[in-house]
């Protein structure tokens, strides 16, 4: 497995693959690797001959100081997975290689990043949009895997690549959870033993709505409410915002009549968490109480 520092020596790497006519999948990580991390690089050997991991923990997306110093960081064990996995390249980059003195350039994505995590944590997206893009013009790959988890992330991406005419196919994996529910995060290794079982409120306040939306019911006040009693009985949890919203788009809805995603994020003691849940209307005229 080949270590990766710098944008030449990628760009280096990603020529030699192509002129060997080997296609190229790239999963961007910010390390702390987990079984969902595992299961994109799975997914990436399966679209390409080649899988190639980045690991760098992007200063330019994070609004609180203490949440980017508190991010875990495990690069020797995240390295001895990779390889364990097959990965052929990793990227981990220094911060002074991707943004050296002078860098004065970044990406401001549209309309879609301006809700629910881009009204939370204002430039958070123009951070995560600049480093996706610089990774993806060092190693140009073919492919690239995305975990639906980050909901919101995996639309801009779609969008910026689309926008921007980079050529690369996105690809979405499913979100990983543990056998609890509760949705794989490198964040989780921060909960408390308490607040990991506070935490499970989040998933089974998502499976309530995805029950009510199943029981027929279509207006997004109705469907939230069985949510919104369990996390009220978890003051430990602090809710930042739980919504429904159009899943191509992103707009907030009033009535689920097409397809949809539950949204939410909350505090859990000092650590941030987020999770979702797509929702297909069923057939009929629906419910209301």
């Amino acid at each position: 497995m080949l270590r990766l520092s710098t944008p030449a020596h990628a760009r280096r790497w990603s020529d030699e693959m192509h002129l060997a006519r080997d296609r190229i999948a790239f999963v961007p990580t910010m390390g702390a690797l987990h079984d969902g991390h595992a299961s994109l690089m799975a997914i990436g050997h399966e679209l390409a001959s080649k899988v190639a991991v980045s690991i760098f923990v992007n200063p330019l997306q994070f609004d609180r100081a203490e949440d980017f110093s508190h991010y875990p960081r495990t690069l020797e064990e995240d390295l001895e997975i990779c390889e364990s996995l097959g990965v052929d390249a990793v990227y981990v980059p220094e911060a002074s290689a991707l943004y050296p003195e002078g860098f004065d350039t970044t990406i401001r994505p549209g309309d879609l990043a301006t809700r629910f995590e881009g009204a939370s944590r204002p430039g958070h997206f123009d951070g995560v949009a600049t480093v996706v893009v610089k990774l993806f013009q060092a190693l140009r790959p073919d492919v690239a895997v995305f975990g639906r988890k980050d909901y919101q992330q995996l639309a801009i991406i779609r969008q910026v690549t689309r926008d921007l005419d980079l050529g690369i196919e996105i690809v979405a994996g499913p979100t990983v959870r543990e056998g609890d529910g509760l949705a794989l995060s490198s964040r989780n290794r921060r909960l408390t033993v308490p607040d990991r079982e506070h935490a499970l409120v989040i998933p089974r306040a998502l499976e309530a709505v995805h029950h009510a939306v199943a029981e027929g019911h279509r207006r997004v006040e109705d469907v939230l409410a069985p949510a919104r009693r369990l996390l009220a009985e978890r003051p430990e949890v602090r809710v930042e915002y739980l919504e429904v919203a159009d899943a191509r788009t992103l707009e907030p809805m009033t009535t689920i009549d097409r397809p949809a995603v539950v949204l939410i994020a909350a505090f859990v003691g000092a650590v941030r968490l987020i999770d979702n849940l797509e929702l297909e209307p069923v057939d009929g005229p629906g419910r209301s109480d």
